[in-house]
């Protein structure tokens, strides 16, 4: 099988070095041709445009920052053609953004697939990515075997944009729940409590979720380098869920709140951090 990638950055190039490791044929593009040519030494064709790759390859994967990204890489020039093209949009961007990309593609002749993912790279190593799978039934069935190399759980959620919504509502609890864990953990250090007792506590009770442990040194030791991540790309999907609640009715005090904090991260110089990084901005140092 050979498969084209286009975007290079934190997720694309693991998933790239997966699909080589599976012994399919990888094909890359990346804005900053850098990225890019660090997978040529693992056996990847780079190429110079978004346009060439997809001109070579069946099924291409977008994995990119935001959705005007995504469309300045799918239609920066006139010429693309789309015939017979699977492109599987990986990127987290709003359902509405979702169904246009969707329009577009399948106007021009190719098939589009909605596949944000749930999970970084430890995931993909492991092949344990979740993966929301958005469009026809038909095609779920038909596709879902794309994913193998890097997911175990391929979930088909429903028409174009419902897998979208569903990656939005996920992506709230990464930003509600590291919130509301960073000012627990703060009062319990301002206190002087002990805080492996709280911890012993909190893991027994119903209120417990494993993301507390997986955050918890980083914040206690205040290291947030190496991302899964950051910051940034967490306060652009924020912004994202806000405008979806607003949209429809949900009340958006909640993420506002965890929108404030992580703009605070962001002041901070925290942007390119894991975002638990915004303990700091929550409990800032002496």
């Amino acid at each position: 099988m050979e498969v084209g990638i286009i975007g290079t950055g934190l997720m694309g190039a693991p998933i790239a070095e997966k699909f080589l490791e599976k012994g399919a044929k990888v094909c890359v593009f990346n804005r900053t041709k850098e990225k890019a040519e660090r997978l040529a030494n693992k056996g990847a064709k780079v190429f110079s445009t978004a346009a060439e790759l997809i001109e070579n390859c069946e099924v291409i994967f977008v994995v990119l920052s935001d959705y005007c990204a995504v469309c300045s890489a799918l239609f920066e020039n006139d010429s693309i053609d789309f015939n017979g093209k699977i492109i599987v949009q990986v990127s987290t961007i709003s359902s509405d953004e979702s169904v246009l990309l969707s329009e577009r593609i399948e106007n021009a002749g190719g098939e589009f697939i909605e596949a944000p993912v749930l999970g970084s790279i430890p995931q993909i190593k492991a092949g344990e990515l979740i993966v929301l799978l958005g469009g026809s039934k038909e095609r779920f069935e038909k596709y879902k075997n794309l994913f193998e190399p890097v997911s175990n759980q391929i979930h088909y959620i429903g028409e174009i944009g419902k897998a979208s919504a569903v990656k939005l509502a996920l992506n709230q609890l990464i930003a509600s729940l590291t919130a509301a864990f960073s000012t627990s953990l703060g009062l319990v250090l301002k206190s002087g409590a002990d805080v492996e007792k709280f911890m012993e506590i909190l893991r027994a009770s119903a209120l417990y979720a494993p993301t507390f442990d997986k955050k918890l040194n980083r914040m206690l030791e205040r290291n947030f380098d190496n991302p899964n991540f950051p910051v940034k790309h967490l306060l652009k999907d924020v912004g994202l869920i806000k405008e979806s609640a607003e949209k429809e009715a949900v009340n958006s005090e909640v993420i506002s709140a965890a929108e404030s904090i992580l703009q605070k991260a962001i002041e901070m110089k925290l942007s390119e951090k894991d975002y638990s990084a915004l303990f700091n901005a929550v409990v800032p140092r002496e």
